[in-house]
């Protein structure tokens, strides 16, 4: 596959992981937040066993077998757990935005562990981001430290594995870049997944399911978004061009948020849009201070 159709099937990614959050959080409420999880995750990997098919684990370079499924792992929990244990659908939408700081921490990282050239204005963005997502969680009063500090102590759970999982996933991009030498052990890495939320699942105590007809709807639009998802961004990260995928996602954090609201019927303030606004903004500015590097990386990739 040559750089720019993987980039391409990349940027498809995109556009089924924007409804991930709202999708995710419904099938939590049905399922619970572990075993709504681990359903998702499991019916994923039959989906992508049949589609992608089941890697040949011993072609895999050692390094990106270990590290590969250890950050992936690790950063499913989080990005799962920190909605379904979210106290509200506000507050999953909330957690969904923490979570959107990884385009910034990916491209920033990039530039520092790729040492890919960067202008200055890669900080400014940075910080609009983080900015931008203190506005989210200050309510409809924006920027006010007294509500932000209420919120994430109201449940330092969920916020604290979506930023979390922000900074794994950022690490996972650049890092299984580098060491993957084209191996694609997404098919895997969503069986691994599943299996530690079902060890989990049945070492703690679990609320009983609440189910319906939308509730199987979900889960299976669920599993179709994250498999077919991430089978289109493993191949983007490991083949395209991690910068302009990072980028892009840019449009994420907004289309996420008008699909959440939607599905979980979830009414946004303002702020929350400003918010979010500014979320994208950052990420925006993070490529446009690298922009000479993807300028020239592109032209030689589609060379």
């Amino acid at each position: 596959m040559t750089a720019k159709r993987a980039t391409l099937t990349g940027l498809i990614a995109i556009l089924l992981w924007s409804a991930i959050v709202g999708l995710i959080r419904r099938v939590s409420e049905g399922f619970g937040p572990i075993g709504g999880a681990a359903m998702i995750y499991s019916l994923s990997a039959v989906l992508l066993i049949f589609t992608v098919g089941f890697p040949k684990i011993r072609q895999f370079p050692r390094s990106y077998l270990l590290w590969g499924s250890l950050l992936f792992v690790a950063y499913e929990l989080c990005l799962s757990l920190s909605l379904g244990f979210a106290n509200s659908g506000r507050q999953a939408i909330e957690v969904g935005m923490v979570n959107y700081l990884w385009p910034s921490m990916t491209i920033l990282l990039a530039v520092i562990v790729e040492r890919q050239k960067a202008r200055w204005m890669i900080v400014p963005g940075m910080l609009l981001s983080v900015a931008g997502v203190c506005m989210v969680l200050g309510g409809e009063h924006g920027v006010n430290w007294l509500e932000i500090k209420e919120n994430l102590l109201s449940n330092p759970l969920s916020y604290g594995l979506a930023f979390s999982g922000a900074v794994i996933w950022s690490v996972y991009c650049v890092v299984t870049r580098r060491i993957a030498q084209g191996s694609n052990g997404i098919t895997l890495f969503f069986i691994l997944t599943s299996l530690v939320l079902w060890v989990k699942f049945a070492l703690s105590p679990q609320p009983a399911f609440i189910l319906d007809t939308a509730v199987y709807v979900n889960l299976v639009l669920a599993a179709m978004a994250m498999g077919f998802g991430y089978a289109a961004w493993n191949i983007g990260i490991l083949h395209g061009n991690v910068t302009v995928l990072a980028t892009a996602s840019y449009f994420i954090p907004v289309i996420s948020a008008m699909l959440a609201a939607m599905i979980l019927q979830s009414p946004l303030a303002l702020s929350f849009w400003q918010g979010a606004a500014m979320v994208s903004l950052g990420s925006l500015i993070c490529w446009w201070s690298t922009r000479t590097r993807t300028v020239k990386a592109l032209a030689e990739e589609t060379s």
